[in-house]
């Protein structure tokens, strides 16, 4: 580009020399002698060059010395919390760990140090200010409210933890333009797709720490297939709560399927006690009946044996099976029943001891006593002794 005193020159509106400095001589405004100024500075260079600067060796020594302090600037420290990335004519060839390392100077090389174990913090839902006493919370609906699998509406504010991935810093820096807000966009995202699985009430009440795994997990995946070189460290839920709006009602539904789970407990409760209680009555019950049943066909087979003994026993001696069957049936009849004993062909009744009153009592030692001889009674008199067996 010419110089032009119309335009200024290129490096602004006034005119201005290469060097900075404005038009030199007084206030006549003619141009500086670029010749002169070339001269000056070539004399002053010649102070400094042995042997007055006339050789070839003196300015070998100057461009060896600006040389080495050139190559000297590539040297660089790489703290305990940082990663070294290098690169070379703005192309990244390798990384570096902490300690004193070494790259080619600006401006071939360059380096980038990001700190790869600052933990940093991103809010969804809500803002959080600093201000002079005290700290404010400025809620975001556009963020917070959220729908759920059952159709209802919830506000849901929490905050996400990551860092720069150690192995992978170089993603981070070369494929993420905003991380603040790239990864605000994927939590807000993989939050409302899994508070749009689950009931209004399971997110409510039971399913914050199965939530909170998930959408970490989510957004770890989201963010590897993106090469982020983030790695997230924690999702907490802040606020878990139903619009404003309506949260009064909600608290109303609440405190209804409290008492709905109270009358249930007690409920299956009493089932509890109940039904074993009828189950065990009925396991009696079918265990005395099975024992009865068992006792009836153990008695009929019994008789039937009996019977059959009897039987094989009456073919071998008829009349003797038949007198001792009469004789056991006598004894069954007479045995348990009164008694009457009548004397055929004698002169009066025939004297007998009493030995149905007398069992239970204990009778003297000694000759039994005689009984005084009883009037004899009229012929065809019945006496009655009492009970026998």
């Amino acid at each position: 580009m010419p110089w032009s005193n119309q335009s200024g020159g290129p490096w602004g509106q006034k005119p201005q020399g290469p060097w900075g400095t404005g038009p030199q001589g007084g206030g006549n405004g003619q141009q500086p002698d670029l010749e002169d100024i070339l001269r000056r500075g070539q004399d002053k260079l010649k102070g400094f060059i042995p042997g007055g600067g006339g050789g070839f060796r003196g300015v070998a020594l100057i461009g060896l010395g600006a040389v080495l302090l050139w190559l000297a600037t590539g040297f660089y420290t790489v703290r305990p919390d940082e990663v070294g990335l290098n690169l070379v004519f703005g192309r990244y060839v390798g990384k570096s760990g902490e300690g004193l390392r070494y790259n080619f100077p600006y401006p071939v090389g360059s380096v980038i140090k990001p700190r790869v174990t600052t933990v940093n913090t991103v809010e969804v839902g809500q803002r959080t200010g600093d201000t002079s006493a005290r700290i404010s919370q400025r809620e975001v609906p556009e963020e917070s409210l959220m729908l759920t699998g059952d159709e209802n509406i919830v506000d849901i504010n929490f905050t996400v933890q990551w860092q720069i991935s150690p192995t992978n810093p170089e993603n981070y820096v070369f494929n993420l333009k905003n991380p603040d807000v790239s990864i605000k966009a994927v939590a807000e995202s993989a939050m409302r797709e899994e508070v749009g699985r689950r009931n209004i009430q399971a997110v409510l009440t039971t399913d914050r720490g199965p939530i909170e795994a998930e959408v970490r997990r989510l957004m770890q995946t989201q963010l590897d297939e993106y090469g982020a070189g983030v790695e997230i460290r924690q999702v907490q839920l802040q606020k878990v709560d139903p619009p404003q709006q309506v949260i009064d009602a909600f608290r109303d539904v609440q405190a209804a399927r409290q008492d709905q789970d109270r009358v249930r407990n007690e409920a299956e409760t009493y089932a509890s006690r109940v039904v074993p209680e009828a189950r065990g009555e009925a396991s009696r019950i079918v265990q005395a009946a099975e024992g009865y049943r068992e006792g009836v066909i153990a008695e009929a087979r019994g008789a039937a044996s009996r019977f059959t003994q009897v039987y094989e026993t009456y073919k071998t001696a008829p009349a003797v099976t038949r007198e001792r069957m009469l004789i056991e049936t006598l004894e069954k009849v007479f045995g348990s029943s009164d008694k009457v004993i009548l004397e055929h062909g004698g002169q009066g009744a025939l004297p007998l001891l009493p030995l149905g009153s007398l069992q239970g009592s204990v009778l003297p030692a000694g000759p039994a006593p005689r009984a005084p001889a009883a009037p004899a009674p009229a012929p065809g008199t019945v006496i009655q002794q009492g009970a026998g067996r």
